[in-house]
């Protein structure tokens, strides 16, 4: 019994190379941005530089959220929720970092592909 390769094996081949190739070199070659401030609220959306220096008062359902952006850090300066978690939560200043006031509706996160430091290794 001769085995043979077929259109289709070819096919698939060509494929799931292509994807393979594709993606090595969107990660590895294509030439990186930086890093940017997001603020979400209640049907408003703002996107900054890291680098930027704000103060952004964000409406949500219980009232005003103020969000300071200075320094390369980003925080939840003042909101109206009752906890207070995302006050207490500090300050942002890496990719993938993310704070939340969520009785009020407001995300903020540290999005991009700047420099993303190693915070930690573990052996």
């Amino acid at each position: 019994m001769k085995h043979f390769i077929k259109l289709p094996d070819i096919l698939i081949i060509l494929l799931v190379t292509g994807i393979t190739l594709y993606f090595t070199y969107t990660v590895y070659f294509v030439p990186q941005g930086s890093a940017q401030i997001l603020i979400r609220g209640q049907g408003s959306e703002w996107t900054f530089p890291v680098e930027t220096e704000e103060t952004i008062t964000v409406t949500g359902p219980l009232g005003y959220t103020i969000v300071r952006v200075e320094n390369q850090y980003t925080w939840v300066e003042e909101s109206p929720c009752l906890n207070q978690t995302c006050v207490a939560s500090g300050k942002i200043s890496r990719q993938g970092q993310w704070a939340a006031c969520l009785p009020n509706n407001v995300l903020i996160m540290i999005q991009g592909t700047g420099d993303n430091e190693v915070d930690a290794v573990t052996r």
